[in-house]
């Protein structure tokens, strides 16, 4: 049986309970340039609880809950005057003083903006709460002006473990539409699907990539130690002097190589990360549009007007034009992906040859070791080191090539369905 939706009277004694609303409802409202609202669907007007004379023409914080930081809108504003489509978590409150959760996508359209809200039914809800808790509590207990309170949510989402808003606001759309998909028994559509592998492949690099590094970072120090050993050995040590030196200078490569593919927001990993992540957010962002489009101005939750002299229909195509838009930069998105994986892919190659390398030297060191007979004794020791670490460094950038062939095949795929 499907829920019926909440009725609400104005009652001064809802204060602090929450407002409920089915999970597979969405809101719809398009404000001005000044956030004044012209239009919605019956969702947000019932569930915030206002008639329609007091919602039109009124500013949208009318259903602004105290509980929400003023550096969260401060931190919405400055993006989305920037022409930025941006989503984030708000806390509302209707007019009997209930409040309610939503995922909000906010968008640039025209001379104004439209607002697709979802219900949050994933855990990330509950970590930006209590992230939104501490804000506030800073606000008020150091008088934060909105724009230093910004910086810190900035900050907090970073402590989160995302590398800016941008990745956080991908992460956070695309979790939401997913667990609310789950929870209804519904599939997430083709796009989707195929945005969440590549998304899972490129933070899976992230991993391999860090753990390679690690692998690097252990290994450093064997050019100093074959050094000591063949001082040690005087004349039988001038071969191993010579491997060290040729080893040193393979560990300064790599270490080229690990600058320029995995560290800072330049570098050839931020690049393709960013750009998955950019274009998982608009795909994800252009799904939300299409299913409140799919609905009917007769049904609960339609796509709705209450602005005198503007049909349904109109309403209808403003959305429909944000969503050509969105996929139009998805588009341009998977354009970034295609160019950075082909950079991806050379980079590794380079990373191949110098493995190659350290298998030449791990030969070498080998040989020596077994010529030098117990002299040989803490060269043996290097050589177990290399051996461990080289099977461990190969093994992982096979994984990076491996997920490498997953954005791109995955890269092809999306270019058939835009």
């Amino acid at each position: 049986m499907t829920e019926q939706p909440a009725q609400f009277t104005a009652d001064s004694s809802y204060s602090g309970s929450e407002a409920q609303f089915h999970l597979s409802e969405l809101f719809h409202s398009r404000t001005d340039a000044r956030g004044v609202i012209q239009a919605g669907n019956t969702v947000f007007q019932r569930v915030a609880g206002y008639e329609w004379s007091e919602l039109v023409g009124a500013p949208h914080k009318i259903i602004r809950h105290p509980d929400m930081p003023k550096g969260v809108f401060e931190l919405i504003w400055s993006r989305i005057k920037a022409g930025k489509p941006t989503g984030g978590y708000v806390k509302n409150r209707c007019k009997n003083g209930r409040y309610y959760w939503v995922f909000a996508l906010i968008a640039p359209i025209g001379d104004g903006y439209i607002s697709t809200r979802l219900k949050p039914s994933s855990a990330l809800r509950g970590e930006v709460e209590k992230l939104y808790s501490s804000l506030l509590a800073r606000e008020t207990e150091e008088g934060l002006k909105p724009t230093e309170s910004a910086e810190i949510l900035l900050q907090g989402i970073t402590d989160l473990g995302f590398t800016n808003y941008e990745s956080f606001q991908s992460h956070a759309l695309a979790t939401e539409v997913e667990a609310r998909a789950q929870q209804l028994g519904r599939q997430l559509d083709p796009l989707q699907r195929r945005f969440l592998e590549m998304s899972k492949a490129i933070a899976q690099v992230q991993v391999e990539t860090s753990e390679m590094t690690e692998a690097f970072e252990v290994i450093r120090t064997v050019p100093m130690n074959m050094r000591i050993i063949a001082s040690r050995l005087e004349s039988a040590g001038g071969p191993i002097s010579a491997i060290s030196v040729n080893y040193s200078q393979m560990l300064e490569d790599m270490s080229t190589w690990v600058e320029t593919f995995v560290e800072g927001e330049s570098c050839v990993f931020a690049r393709i990360r960013d750009a998955i992540l950019k274009g998982q957010f608009l795909g994800f962002a252009a799904g939300l549009v299409d299913e409140m489009l799919e609905t009917c101005e007769g049904e609960e939750g339609g796509i709705g007007t209450h602005t005198d002299g503007l049909s349904v229909q109109a309403e209808a195509e403003i959305c429909a034009e944000l969503k050509r838009g969105f996929l139009e930069e998805t588009a341009k998105a998977l354009t970034e992906v295609e160019v950075e994986a082909k950079r991806f892919a050379r980079s590794v190659l380079d990373m191949k040859r110098f493995v190659t390398g350290l298998s030449s030297t791990r030969m070498m060191c080998k040989i020596e070791s077994a010529a030098l007979n117990n002299s040989g004794t803490a060269l043996a020791g290097i050589v177990e080191q290399l051996d461990e670490r080289q099977d461990e460094i190969e093994a992982r950038l096979a994984r990076v090539v491996e997920l490498n062939s997953v954005v791109q095949s995955n890269t092809a795929m999306l270019r058939t369905l835009l």
